[in-house]
């Protein structure tokens, strides 16, 4: 799967981490639902590092499409609160 981090560039990353991934989700929706700013900054940083661990960056110069769109790593609680849907910001 193809994600794109905002501001960052896009991800190769295999579908078998997204039940790792989800975890972090979870607990970032959580922390929006209660309006947890500080915990919500610390869960959207842990996230997104764990799709660079886990994925391969593609070259800068590639534009494939993204099945997944993640907020870029300054964006706020509201910003990232537009983006979500039921299942948050990673589906499953």
């Amino acid at each position: 799967m193809i994600v794109r981090i905002m501001g960052e560039g896009q991800v190769q990353l295999d579908d078998s981490h997204f039940g790792e991934l989800n975890k972090l989700d979870d607990e970032l929706l959580a922390e929006m639902e209660n309006g947890d700013g500080p915990g919500f900054r610390v869960t959207l940083t842990a996230l997104l590092d764990k799709v660079r661990e886990l994925g391969t960056a593609l070259p800068d110069d590639a534009l494939e499409p993204s099945e997944l769109i993640l907020p870029s790593p300054d964006a706020s609680l509201d910003e990232v609160r537009d983006m979500l849907s039921d299942d948050g910001l990673i589906p499953g």
